[in-house]
């Protein structure tokens, strides 16, 4: 499998984040992607993810009602909006992969794309 993951970078506070990940090579009907950040000093964070087998949707309680979730089922895409950024959201975001269900406490995942830095800054 491989991954394509785009967006990141620099965010203003109160801003919001985009990141889009594409995976190509899935090897089963029934597959889940996602998003695990890695924060300075708190460890690994699962964001939100998508599991193709019944189209439902998880979000991080770390990150509360402030995410949204888009999905290119044919495409194998998942993209995130986090809104209302706030430096404590800095870290490396990484775009993962499970089958056939989103990973165990969405921190458990089968592969990891390479990651994006994020940072909250004015």
């Amino acid at each position: 499998e491989q991954f394509v993951e785009s967006g990141g970078g620099l965010v203003p506070p109160g801003g919001s984040l985009r990141l889009s990940c594409t995976v190509t090579g899935i090897r089963f009907d029934s597959w889940a992607i996602g998003w695990v950040r890695q924060v300075p000093g708190k460890g690994r964070e699962g964001v939100a993810c998508f599991a193709s087998s019944d189209g439902s949707k998880r979000y991080g309680s770390s990150v509360g009602g402030r995410v949204t979730v888009s999905t290119d089922s044919t495409k194998k895409t998942v993209s995130l909006r986090l809104d209302n950024m706030q430096p404590d959201d800095s870290g490396e975001y990484f775009c993962v992969l499970n089958y056939p269900y989103c990973g165990a406490s969405l921190v458990q995942y089968h592969k990891w794309g390479q990651g994006t830095q994020v940072r909250v800054s004015s």
